[in-house]
């Protein structure tokens, strides 16, 4: 009985622990196209003053 015990608490550990990688490799590739969006906007607004000012 114990083993059955050990056993399923290291399948929730194991389960707990899958859930957290997941998630934090959602947030990675959220903040990355965020960032990414971020630069781009910053690139293509960046240039229009100087375009304006010539």
């Amino acid at each position: 009985m114990v083993g059955l015990s050990v056993a399923v608490g290291r399948f929730f550990e194991a389960l707990f622990w899958a859930m957290l990688q997941a998630a934090g490799q959602i947030g990675a590739i959220v903040f990355g196209g965020l960032l990414l969006v971020a630069v781009a906007v910053r690139l293509v607004l960046g240039r229009w003053p100087w375009r304006r000012r010539r």
